[in-house]
């Protein structure tokens, strides 16, 4: 299983802060938001936002980052400051 956690605005806008999914070989994160659109598509909008980042077990990653069973994915919307 991977677990997927949703930040800030992200979490608002999805009415979800986590969900599990089934591991699959050589998920990315793209695959992972992918597979997650295609069984919410409503989400669609709020995980292809521009400067979305990724985090795989607390680390920010690139898209293209594999995903193994047992990971922890996170979405969380850019962050800004000043």
């Amino acid at each position: 299983m991977i677990e997927v956690r949703f930040f800030a605005r992200l979490r608002d806008q999805l009415g979800c802060d986590a969900i599990s999914i089934e591991s699959v070989e050589q998920d990315s994160v793209t695959l992972v938001r992918e597979r997650l659109v295609a069984e919410h598509p409503d989400w669609r909008e709020p995980l292809s936002q521009s400067g979305v980042l990724f985090a795989v077990n607390h680390a920010l990653v690139k898209s293209d980052h594999v995903v193994k069973d047992g990971d922890e994915v996170a979405f969380m919307p850019p962050v800004t400051g000043g």
